[in-house]
């Protein structure tokens, strides 16, 4: 399946996604990595996140005037939020996490129970990503954190591709993959004892 989902995304359209479908993303999506997720739970959300996208992404931008330009906005390594993304998916509801390199059990089973997936988007094509922000509506926590580490509240239309890679039925492509390598392996492994 290919499909456009414009936030605010409802849960009944991310339970229809299936893992290996193929979306784009248009709406409001917001960053967060390892100490901003930190922030928000400790302090709460500074604007609704129900129903949008997360991108784990430090983005590259410059000042321009009184507003802000994306220069580039690449995936980071989604496991480094493995131990706070499931609490952060039950207390704030995003629909779909855009990431890199895939996330354990315990967001898997976060996804489930809330009504959400997680995305694979290319790591190294932070400029392509930048070409489908549209605009920065706001940022938040700034000063404390720096550029990277900062929220940021992106208008995107069509961002993407995203391939569904971890869906709400408990499947992930990333644990599938890993099982086959780990089968070829043994197998492999077997075939040089005997030879």
């Amino acid at each position: 399946m290919k499909g456009i989902l414009r936030t605010p995304i409802a849960e009944d359209e991310v339970r229809a996604l299936k893992a290996g479908d193929v979306i784009y993303v248009s709406g409001l999506l917001f960053t967060a990595r390892d100490e901003a997720h930190k922030v928000l739970l400790e302090r709460g959300e500074p604007f609704p996140l129900e129903g949008l996208a997360l991108f784990h992404c430090g983005p590259v931008v410059r000042k321009r005037g009184d507003g802000w330009e994306v220069i580039a906005a690449g995936p980071t390594t989604s496991m480094r939020m493995e131990s706070l993304e499931p609490e952060f998916l039950r207390r704030f509801k995003p629909r779909v996490i855009v990431g890199k390199g895939g996330m354990g059990e315990e967001t898997l089973a976060a996804l489930s129970e809330v009504g959400a997936v997680y995305c694979h988007f290319t790591g190294g094509a932070g400029a392509l990503a930048a070409q489908r922000i549209k605009g920065v509506r706001e940022v938040h926590h700034l000063e404390e954190l720096g550029i990277p580490e900062a929220v940021w509240v992106f208008e995107v239309e069509r961002f993407g591709p995203l391939v569904v890679a971890m869906d709400a039925h408990g499947r992930s492509l990333y644990a599938e993959v890993g099982a086959a390598v780990e089968t070829n392996l043994e197998k492999v492994l077997a075939r040089t004892k005997e030879g």
